[in-house]
């Protein structure tokens, strides 16, 4: 399970990049084999962010989070069509209907498409308000038994404290859901962490734009953090 935020599609003075979306597609393209699997999540920050204008009692809390998986949706036609474009075949599953656009998600036909080797990109959240996307990632990632969840990012994995303001932060290569836990880490939010933990799905935080990290990380090599269960 591929696990992008909507930023990753951004890019200065455009909140949804072609030319990124392109060079995004083009990765996942290069790291799919018959004996890979490949599913995603795409947020949808870069077009829209539900909790922030709902936490300034600006906009209810429902309408802007069904605001926010529509923006998802937005993300995941743009990256399904830079996939087929890329020779790749690829469904959009959506938790809220809208057939005229992609099919609804229902799980036993989720796994048929990629076993039959299409990318399946999994849009509009969890089709209910107050979830976040990474909690879709981790809900579908059990749902769909993956191996691990990649989640990536513009930063090269989870440090014990903010790189930007401390110079001598220390990245992890490897943490225990426990320890994640203990130190207060911001690896997900709390709902999504805690179905990885139980479900003992592996999370990779990664550099998604470094050259070769998606393909590692895909290929269960080291890069950037991996969480993991603890003995």
């Amino acid at each position: 399970m591929l696990k992008l935020s909507g930023e990753t599609l951004a890019e200065s003075g455009n909140h949804l990049s072609q030319s990124v979306t392109r060079r995004l597609a083009h990765q996942i393209r290069d790291i799919l084999s018959p004996s890979l699997q490949l599913a995603i999540v795409i947020g949808g920050g870069n077009i829209w962010r539900g909790a922030p204008a709902a936490g300034e009692g600006r906009m209810d809390r429902n309408t802007a989070d069904y605001m926010g998986m529509l923006a998802t949706v937005i993300n995941s036609l743009a990256l399904q069509d830079a996939l087929e474009r890329a020779g790749v075949q690829t469904r959009v599953m959506t938790a809220i209907e809208m057939k005229n656009v992609a099919e609804p998600f229902i799980r036993r036909r989720a796994l048929r498409h990629l076993d039959k080797g299409r990318v399946v990109i999994f849009a509009a959240g969890t089709g209910h308000p107050f979830f976040s996307t990474d909690t879709t990632a981790a809900l579908r990632a059990s749902e769909i038994g993956a191996d691990a969840l990649l989640k990536a990012t513009k930063v090269d994995g989870i440090y014990d404290s903010d790189p930007r303001t401390n110079p001598r932060a220390q990245r992890f290569q490897t943490i225990t859901y426990g320890d994640a836990l203990r130190r207060r880490l911001q690896v997900m939010d709390s709902t999504a962490f805690s179905l990885c933990m139980d479900n003992k799905i592996p999370i990779v935080v990664f550099d998604v734009f470094r050259e070769g990290n998606l393909r590692a990380a895909a290929q269960g090599r080291p890069v950037g953090t991996r969480v993991i269960a603890g003995d």
